[in-house]
């Protein structure tokens, strides 16, 4: 939510002095040991070494008092310290010696919004909006979000509905409306307000998309219906309308044009990733139940394919995997493997297509990485053996295989594999003695899950 700009101290601090002239009358050995206490503050205060900063401070604002460039100074390092009570107590000291200073207020907000005091923040983020024109809207947008986190969402949605007239679409923005919207008790004059809203703007796209949304929580799915193809009527370039008009299509079973909605949807630019990731799960789901429709699926997805940032890439490479299509499969695990490295269900489901596709170069590769990564895992060391008994490398097969065998624990299964490869080892090495012994250990184990 929140991206404040972290200034130069030195240009703070200058700001301040020019506030706080030296008064005529002032004694040049003092004022050289104030400048010489705050310019080593700085230093201090440049290489983290945040105590020593303060200390220099603290013996600077014994000179000058009420100075409030140290006041200020003080409360960023004991931010730094996350000393939040201490940095908030300065800084609220010069705030009151300079009031309309922005970057006094910016240092109140740090404490505040890392702090989590959110009640705190509002009046902070409403002050900076009088204060700084330039960056009004960025503030606003952080206001919204802050009523939404302290349920204040009366004027959450005001703030919102002013932003709309004023300020470009954001997708943050309008899920917060979305979410709002959805618990809002007054439903029925909410949804007389956005039909007339509608009648007097027919071309401004967020009341259609606040009315589809009432529509489907009231269960009146064919007015929602009704509102999104008159939203893609009245503003045909409305990504919008696709996002709603995809599931009325699948629920008429008309798929091609369902397909064409979701291919909008997901190109959208507009549209934000969580949405498209449930409309990719919607189709998901609607494809297991009709098979007949894989091809279309595959339309739909292929967009995902350049986007390393998507979670539902682990679903899409499952659904290939019950279809027993290896090759995307393990395409789509992977890319979700780009996002989520530490996803252990995904790696075993990876590691498993490859050999299933008998692709074991890969399948050598990626299991030998993940031992060096995952040294206590015994699965990993499985697929590696395995991988250099397909290979003919029966020597590095069993050295692997027998440092995994030592990770297993209470893993019947697992343990019996391992002493089948063990055997295949033993026997591309030539010694027929240690080739029967894994071999009669896994068929013992073999009968003891029968009993």
């Amino acid at each position: 939510m929140k991206d404040i700009i972290k200034v130069l101290l030195i240009a703070s601090s200058l700001s301040s002095f020019s506030q706080n002239p030296i008064e005529p009358d002032s004694i040049a050995l003092v004022e050289d040991k104030f400048q010489e206490y705050f310019y080593e503050a700085l230093k201090q205060k440049g290489i983290e070494n945040h105590d020593r900063a303060i200390f220099q401070l603290e013996k600077a604002l014994q000179l000058k008092p009420e100075d409030p460039t140290i006041l200020h100074e003080l409360g960023r390092n004991y931010l730094a310290q996350q000393k939040y009570p201490e940095a908030e107590q300065f800084l609220k000291r010069a705030i009151q010696k300079t009031p309309d200073n922005k970057w006094f207020y910016l240092s109140l907000y740090d404490v505040y919004y890392e702090s989590k005091d959110y009640e705190k923040s509002i009046d902070v983020v409403q002050k900076l909006i009088t204060l700084d024109d330039k960056r009004k809207q960025e503030y606003q947008d952080d206001l919204v979000s802050l009523y939404m986190y302290t349920g204040r969402f009366d004027k959450a949605l005001a703030l919102i509905e002013e932003l709309e007239k004023t300020a470009p679409p954001d997708s943050t923005r309008e899920l917060y409306k979305l979410q709002i919207l959805k618990n809002h008790k007054n439903s029925v004059s909410d949804i007389s307000r956005l039909e007339e809203e509608i009648r007097q703007n027919p071309k401004r796209e967020q009341p259609y998309i606040s009315l589809i949304y009432l529509y489907s929580e009231n269960n009146q799915e064919e007015k929602a219906f009704e509102v999104a193809k008159q939203l893609a009527q009245n503003i045909p370039e409305s990504d919008w309308a696709h996002v709603s008009l995809f599931k009325f299509y699948l629920e008429e079973n008309n798929v091609p044009q369902a397909v064409i909605s979701i291919k909008k949807a997901l190109e959208s630019t507009q549209v934000d990733n969580k949405i498209k990731h449930r409309i990719i799960n919607e189709f998901l789901i609607f494809v297991n139940n009709n098979p007949q429709y894989d091809k279309e699926l595959e339309k739909a997805v292929s967009y995902f394919k350049s986007d390393p940032d998507v979670a539902i890439a682990k679903e899409i490479g499952k659904f290939y995997y019950t279809k027993q299509n290896w090759q995307e499969a393990t395409d789509y695990f992977e890319l979700n493997l780009k996002s989520n490295p530490e996803d252990y269900e995904t790696i075993l489901l990876l590691l498993q297509a490859y050999t299933e596709m008998g692709n074991f170069d890969r399948l050598s590769e990626k299991a030998e990485y993940y031992v060096g990564l995952y040294p206590l895992q015994p699965e990993f060391y499985y697929y590696s053996g395995l991988a250099y008994n397909q290979l003919r490398n029966y020597k590095k097969a069993k050295d692997v295989l027998a440092d995994g065998l030592d990770y297993i624990v209470d893993n019947v299964s697992l343990e019996i594999n391992f002493n089948i490869q063990l055997g295949q080892a033993y026997s591309g090495l030539g010694n027929e003695k240690e080739k029967e012994k894994y071999f009669l250990k896994a068929e013992k184990l073999m009968q003891s899950l029968k009993k």
